[in-house]
Formats: C-alpha cells, structure tokens, sequence
C-alpha cells in the first residue's frame, strides 16, 4: 500500500487502487474527483446523498463487479467516512435490487413513486421489545410495528426493510419513507461519531410494502455475503486516513524509531486487510451458504482487528494533539470508531465458529482439507 506524502489537513488523494495489480476504474476517479468538489462533503448530509446517487448511477454500481464497487466504496470512505456510510447502503439496496431481477424476481416499484431521484436504505436490524410484522391483504401487502436502526431515514426517500412473515420467516420488502403510514423518528441519537448519520426507528402503521423476493430470499441469496464485505471495504477506507497521518508523523525530522514502528504495524495491518479483501472478490458467490457466510465472517473480523489496531495505532503515535487540534482527524476516528461497531465483535467470532462446526459435520472429509 503506497504511503500517501500528504498532510493531515489536506483531503487524502484517491487511494491507491484496492487490489494489486489493477487499475482504479476511471468511474471511480471520476467519481471521487465530484465529491472532492461538493462542499461539506460528509457533514451535508443532503448534497452527499445527491452524490451517492449519481455516483452509484455513473459507475454501474447495481450491476458493476465486486471489486469495482468495493473501489467505489473504499474510496469514498477515504475521502470521508461519513460519505462512506451514507453511500454504501444505497449501493447495497441498488444491488439487491438488480439481484432480484437476475433472480426472476420482479418488484413492481412503480406504486411507491420509485424514479431516478431516489435514495435508499437497507433496514435489517432487529432489536428487542420491537417487531415489524407483514401482513397480505387484498389491496397488497402492508407492514406495521417498529424497526430500529434505521439510519438516514429522515433523509432518504425509499428503503429495503425486513418484516416477519407470521412467527419464524422474515421477507424483504421496498417501503416509501414519505408515506404517511411511516413515521421517522429523530432519536435517540447522542452519538460523537457519525453525528449527522441518524441510526433511529421508524413507526409503520399499516404502510403499503411491495415484496421483494419469497420469505428467506434476502438472507439465501449469495449478495448477502457480498453485501456485508462490502461493509468491510468501507471501513478499510475510512482508516487509510488515519495512515496517511500516521505516515506524516514518521516523516517528520524529530521523528524517531517508534514512530516508524507504529507506521509499519499500521501499514501491515491494512495489507492485511486489503489482501484479504482483494482475494474475497473471487469467492464471494463460491460455495453454499455457511460457506459464503463463513467467508463474510471472516473478512469482515480481519479488516474489522486491522482497523482497529490503525485506531489504537494512532492513539498511540499521536497523542491528544490531533484530536483536539486537528478537525479532519478527530472527525475521521470518531466516525470510523462507531462505523466499526457494526462488527458485533466476539458475537461475530461466536455465529463464525458455529458455521464451522456445521460445515464440518457436514463435510465428508471432515471440512479441514487444506
């Protein structure tokens, strides 16, 4: 990974490409060049948004391959983690989407006002004590009750949502946010990262829904896995910046050893991460389920630890100084801090040993060949 010579103040320049050997796609550049020129890229939730839009738009996101739209990602986040956040699950949904339709799966969208303007999320968190429930009437289908976790709500037009079909099967399904069945909360949200990113419920009162594939779709399909590393390339963006700091530190004339001690652990923790990525673009649809999610589990615990440990990295290298002093700085580790708690951590560890133990005793061979 070449070591950026830019200051921390100024914006990092495009990363390098995600994977040895290949060419950043130049829609990608393109892309990024736009953001650089948005003022408030970031922080302006509205203008972000805009541009996710037609950034997923001009690069072919929906349909582009995996490495391109995990460029795409990586890149933004490199930018800005908070556009980072904000671009991938409007990426996300555009693929699934596309997914569906290669799948036979043809959503009618038109009676939720569905145009080229709109921006989406993907709401699959559950939590305790709330439940979106699906019911089929005779007009379509209808969800009620609450969904937490629904970041940007308040922002975006459309989302992709997991409702329960009757006691034990979830299905996915398009909702119109401006519906007014829909109502969006606006917290609670005290969060020092990601502040502008509002993660909150939302309240369904019977709000028209359209179906998105049969009960057990969205989690069967193979994008899923895909979808959750794509997650894991966003946050290997976001802490290519925290390098690039890292790396102005230990260039410095009153730099000494440790300094580039600390650079090279932090460096090699991302190549870690970026190799493992890079070889994930070719097995992310090999395999049955366990072994798409074992695949997922796995990559995204490795660049989950490689950010983490940059984190910790910098805390270290840098001291107070750039957390007080520096805005872009203490912006990025904040964000990117909260960013990585989609990570369940242990838990993570906990479902990845569970699959290996079902892969395993499903295995002839005992699911340990080399």
């Amino acid at each position: 990974m070449p070591l950026s010579a830019a200051r921390t103040r100024a914006l990092p320049r495009v990363p390098s490409p995600l994977f040895p050997g290949e060419d950043t796609e130049p829609a990608v550049v393109d892309a990024i060049d736009a953001a650089r020129r948005i003022p408030g890229f970031g922080t302006d939730v509205e203008a972000t948004l805009a541009w996710a839009r037609d950034a997923t738009r001009d690069t072919g996101a929906a349909t582009a391959s995996v490495d391109t739209v995990w460029q795409l990602l990586a890149s933004t986040a490199a930018l800005d983690v908070a556009a980072g956040r904000v671009l991938e699950p409007h990426v996300d949904a555009q693929r699934i989407l596309a997914e569906a339709w290669d799948d036979g799966i043809a959503p009618d969208l038109r009676p939720l006002d569905v145009d080229t303007t709109s921006t989406w999320g993907v709401f699959a968190a559950e939590g305790p004590g709330v439940r979106l429930t699906a019911s089929r009437t005779a007009i379509g289908w209808t969800l009620t009750g609450t969904k937490p976790w629904c970041s940007l709500a308040a922002h975006l037009t459309h989302a992709l949502v997991t409702a329960w079909i009757g006691e034990d099967n979830r299905g996915l399904f398009a909702i119109a946010l401006r519906s007014p069945e829909v109502h969006v909360h606006d917290g609670p949200w005290h969060a020092r990262g990601l502040p502008r990113i509002v993660s909150a419920p939302i309240d369904l009162a019977a709000a028209p829904a359209v179906p998105v594939g049969d009960a057990g779709w969205y989690l069967a399909r193979p994008g899923f896995a895909t979808g959750g590393m794509g997650v894991a390339a966003t946050w290997w963006g976001g802490a290519t910046g925290i390098l690039h700091a890292l790396t102005d530190a230990a260039a410095t004339d009153r730099a000494d050893q440790l300094a580039r001690v600390h650079l090279g652990r932090a460096d090699a923790a991302l190549w870690t991460a970026r190799t493992t990525l890079a070889d994930a673009t070719a097995r992310s649809s090999e395999g049955d389920a366990i072994d798409r999610a074992i695949l997922a589990a796995r990559v995204r615990t490795i660049v989950a630890d490689a950010a983490e440990t940059v984190l910790h990295t910098a805390d270290h290298a840098l001291g107070p100084a750039p957390l007080v002093a520096d805005d872009a700085h203490a912006r990025r580790v904040a964000d990117l801090h909260l960013y990585l708690r989609q990570h369940h951590a242990e838990r993570d560890l906990a479902r990845l040993g569970r699959d290996l133990i079902a892969r395993d005793a499903d295995s002839q061979d005992g699911g340990r060949a080399w």
